[in-house]
This record gives C-alpha cells, sequence and structure tokens, in this order.
C-alpha cells in the first residue's frame, strides 16, 4: 500500500496555515462532518490525525500538505508548543537542531537549558551539548549570567548546526527584558 500523497490529504482535509488547524472536507461517507475540528493529543501533546486508517501527527501533515512530502527529518515547534501547528512555528531540521530546542526539563532549578548549580563551587555552571559530549563553559554568580554563556557559545560553535530561533534563547530575552 502506498502512503499518504498530498493530493489524498487535500481530498479529505483542509489546512488553515494562518491557525494551524485541520478541519474534514466533505464527504459521501458516514463519520466527521464538514468543517469538524481534526486532531487528538497523543501521550506526549502532539496532535495526532487518523486519515485512510493510519495515524500521522498534524506537524508532519502540515509539511506534506503545504510541500507535498513528509519531511525526512524532524519538525521542529520553533516556540515550543507542541500543538501549535501553524506552518509559521514549524521548520524542517535535523534531530540534533530539535533536540536543541527542547523545553527546558521540570527537574531544572535555572529554569535555562545547558546551566545547572555547582553545589561544590556555589555557583551556576554553564555548559553545552555537542555530539554526546559536555563542554564546561565555566561557572557564574547567576543563572542568567551563565545563561548568557551558553547562548553566546550557541553564536559562536560552528557545530551547533541550529538557527537561532529557539525556546532558550527566548527564555533568556525575556529574562533581560524583566531586568
Amino acid at each position: 500500500m502506498l502512503g499518504l500523497t498530498q493530493v489524498r490529504l487535500k481530498e479529505v482535509l483542509n489546512y488553515d496555515p494562518e491557525t494551524g488547524v485541520f478541519t474534514w472536507l466533505p464527504s459521501n461517507r458516514p463519520g466527521p462532518k464538514r468543517g469538524d475540528g481534526v486532531g487528538t493529543p497523543d501521550s506526549s501533546g502532539y496532535q495526532q490525525i487518523c486519515v485512510d486508517g493510519q495515524k500521522h501527527t498534524s506537524h508532519r501533515l502540515a509539511f506534506l500538505y503545504m510541500h507535498g512530502y513528509f519531511p525526512e527529518y524532524d519538525v521542529d515547534h520553533i516556540n515550543g508548543i507542541k500543538d501549535d501547528n501553524r506552518f509559521s512555528n514549524l521548520r524542517e531540521v535535523s534531530r540534533a537542531c530539535n533536540m536543541q530546542n527542547c523545553r527546558v526539563s521540570k527537574a531544572n532549578t535555572s529554569g535555562f537549558s545547558g546551566v545547572t548549580w555547582d553545589k561544590q563551587n556555589r555557583l551556576w555552571r554553564a555548559q553545552l551539548y555537542l555530539r554526546g559530549k559536555t563542554l564546561y563553559l565555566g561557572c557564574y554568580d547567576t543563572a542568567l549570567d551563565a545563561a548568557l554563556a551558553r547562548i553566546t557559545s550557541e553564536d559562536w560553535c560552528p557545530e551547533w548546526g541550529c538557527d537561532k530561533r529557539n525556546v532558550n534563547r527566548e527564555r533568556v530575552f525575556a529574562a533581560l527584558r524583566g531586568l
């Protein structure tokens, strides 16, 4: 059986790139009616849509709808919100880039990626993860100073490989505006 195509997708669903919402198109079959919203969240929080008996995440369907192909790699939500499927918020990226834009862990005490409390030195430690290795960037008096060191190193690191639109950067800039 061939996979879902752009033509088939557009026969059954409409996608609004401004809102990121999929809706059903009219059909002669029983079931969803025209204009009904589509998608249910999966266990990870991504919207899932079943088309012709196959489940797909809506952010990947948005690429098929707009460009005619499923991305070879990952689709990243630039703002980190898993159900914000506006096309301007989606980008095709490598797995490494997608991981660089992950939300901060609930266990993180600094509020910034790559910034942890160093109990021994009683300072905030900045670090960067590349190809499975941790690069130490120094210790700082405040978490914000360590976060600035982290994003500065991202700018200067040729291997970082992801553009500068990411959740951590926005969090740092928001903290700076609040000073």
